[in-house]
């Protein structure tokens, strides 16, 4: 398998389903599209691992497919091999009056010469007891939906509006809807844009309005989620499978052109234009949290009015349906991950654009285009393969550097070294028109802009020193000191041109001045 997003997603899905085990292989091979027989392999390679469920999907993409796709052969776990046939006499046993799974381990641990630690133990013992009990499906509704296993997400097509109480402007806010099926329980909330870090925003409002995690997340193919279909598979947005791989579920868009798969959301979406979008009507918000608390008050509303068909509220069914089933929340928020691939450059170091900032490597990666994970707080770089190389805590500062002594060749150190001093020496040793050049280029920064912007500059004013003419290359930096253009660009120019437009300007001021002769100079004497 390749080691590009479409696989991870499908990796990461495959594992996530399997660790919840309400699906057998065959549902998840239907469910992700892959082979029956590739899903078992992964999962058998998932089980043979050092490594738990939880631990791989803990790692960042390019270990995890260097782990479980890079060619190590994954080794049997014989501790397994023992288990795996005491797994139904424990499961019995569970079910008599007072045993726990504590006191089975405690007796299963004296009993074998290499036992498994405690959680591993009910890991093992949790996922056969999923496997084999009889699964009891809700019949509140007619689609016999699982209480805490879907949630449908979309965004509703009209927009509503708020002042901006700053400027005076009507702004705009996009609306999240999320229901669950099971129980038809609704959730809505108002953010700036459609953008992926927006809809991660209102999914991870949803988590936190119900307490829980749903298993699998039902988007309708929205941009912020899909970025495009493959052969008709939906590719998932980095970030949006990074944030489902944080929370411990698993997100299958809905198929196009088949409306069953998003039958809820839509229906839910009408049910927000009429309690929510009507009912607020008449009423004007001055900020978008403002906005929000009106929101969240019609919702609550909704789902605590009696439902026409049933006794219940769509609110107590949600807490004996499906708050019970839900998975937890996990301890940390979710921290947007970003991925690029950078070349590392002649000086150790990968220059991140985003914040224009370098970071160095060891020298023997010269040349590598490493894999780059960055969050707000940090950027980890890796080999092509998957190796872990460096981590850095992210700096911001323009034209800065993160480097390690140890990460330079010796012949680079005098690269690390560098300063405005540094690079006015240097210049002034070559060529004296150039240092003056380069000292004036210092000199006329902008107060707070670091002089490290100029460095680039500098190597490029040295390398043209080498390759020109050195009468041609004199005359342009005179020419710049001249006209005060003391610039990089100014100097190739006159260079690429041969200084012709300059020679003729110094041949127009030539013929401006008096002619240099003897009776001339008598004259003013």
């Amino acid at each position: 398998m390749a080691n590009n997003a479409i696989d991870m997603s499908k990796l990461k899905k495959v594992l996530r389903l399997f660790k919840n085990g309400s699906m057998s292989n065959r549902k998840i091979a239907e469910a992700v599209e892959l082979d029956k027989n590739t899903v078992n392999k992964y999962i058998n390679q998932a089980k043979k691992d050092s490594l738990s469920v939880d631990e791989l999907l803990a790692l960042d993409d390019p270990v995890l497919a260097h782990r479980m796709t890079g060619g190590n052969a994954a080794y049997s776990d014989s501790r397994f091999e023992y288990l795996k046939d005491r797994l139904p006499y424990y499961a019995s046993e569970l079910r008599r009056p007072h045993v726990t799974m504590q006191l089975l381990w405690e007796e299963y641990s004296r009993e074998s010469e290499h036992p498994y630690g405690i959680t591993q133990f009910k890991e093992h013992l949790n996922r056969y007891i999923a496997g084999t009990e009889e699964k009891t499906a809700s019949t509140i509704l007619k689609d016999l939906y699982v209480g805490g296993e879907k949630a449908f997400l979309d965004f509703a097509g009209g927009k509503m509006r708020y002042v901006d109480i700053d400027t005076g402007e009507l702004r705009e806010a996009e609306v999240f809807v999320a229901t669950l099926p099971a129980t038809d329980y609704g959730f809505a909330t108002a953010v700036p844009s459609q953008k992926v870090e927006d809809f991660l925003t209102a999914v991870e409002r949803f988590f936190e309005h119900i307490g829980g995690v749903p298993k699998i997340l039902v988007p309708d193919n929205l941009k912020s989620a899909v970025i495009k279909r493959e052969n008709g598979m939906p590719v998932l947005n980095n970030l949006f499978d990074d944030f489902c791989n944080h929370y411990g579920c698993v997100a299958i868009p809905a198929r196009p052109a088949r409306p069953k798969d998003k039958s809820g959301v839509e229906d839910h979406v009408k049910i927000v234009y009429r309690r929510v979008f009507a009912a607020l009507r008449n009423e004007t918000f001055y900020s978008i949290d403002e906005l929000n608390a009106a929101i969240a008050r019609k919702m609550h509303e909704h789902n605590q009015k009696r439902m026409q068909q049933r006794p219940q509220t769509r609110e107590e069914l949600f807490l004996a349906i499906e708050k019970p089933h839900l998975m937890s929340l996990p301890k940390e928020r979710y921290e947007v991950k970003f991925y690029t691939k950078l070349t590392v450059q002649d000086n150790c170091c990968i220059y991140l654009g985003r914040d224009m900032h370098y970071y160095s490597v060891p020298y023997k990666y010269i040349g590598f285009r490493m894999q780059v994970i960055f969050t707000a707080t940090v950027v980890r770089i890796y080999m092509p393969d998957g190796e872990f190389v460096r981590e850095w805590p992210r700096d911001r500062t323009p034209g800065g550097y993160t480097t390690e002594e140890t990460d330079m060749a010796s012949n680079s150190q005098a690269y690390r070294r560098r300063s405005p001093a540094y690079y006015i020496g240097m210049s002034r040793g070559v060529n004296a028109n150039l240092g003056t050049v380069v000292e004036t280029m210092f000199a006329r920064l902008s107060k707070g802009t670091p002089p490290e912007v100029l460095y680039n500059r500098c190597d490029a004013l040295l390398r043209l020193q080498r390759n020109t003419e050195p009468r041609l290359f004199d005359l342009a930096c005179e020419s710049a000191i001249r006209f005060d253009r003391c610039s990089y660009r100014f100097i190739d120019h006159a260079i690429k041109s041969k200084c012709l437009g300059i020679l003729e300007a110094s041949r127009l001021d030539d013929m401006d001045a008096p002619p240099e002769h003897e009776n001339i100079r008598g004259m003013f004497t």
